[in-house]
């Protein structure tokens, strides 16, 4: 859906998979890329972390 900034080493992106919705989290290194999600949960629940990630607040 939304993503962050493709030119840094750590991307984040905000996905919806059929009604599902994840925070997908991609560290670009040397030895290939790592890349992590969190759990799929409803849409407010994922654009609530998504927010509080943007600014810094995310756990």
């Amino acid at each position: 859906m939304t993503h962050t900034c493709e030119c840094l080493a750590t991307v984040y992106e905000l996905c919806a998979v059929g009604g599902n919705y994840f925070i997908r989290r991609t560290v670009r290194g040397p030895d290939g890329d790592q890349v992590h999600e969190t759990s799929r949960t409803r849409q407010r629940r994922a654009e609530e972390l998504w927010f509080r990630l943007l600014r810094g607040r995310a756990r």
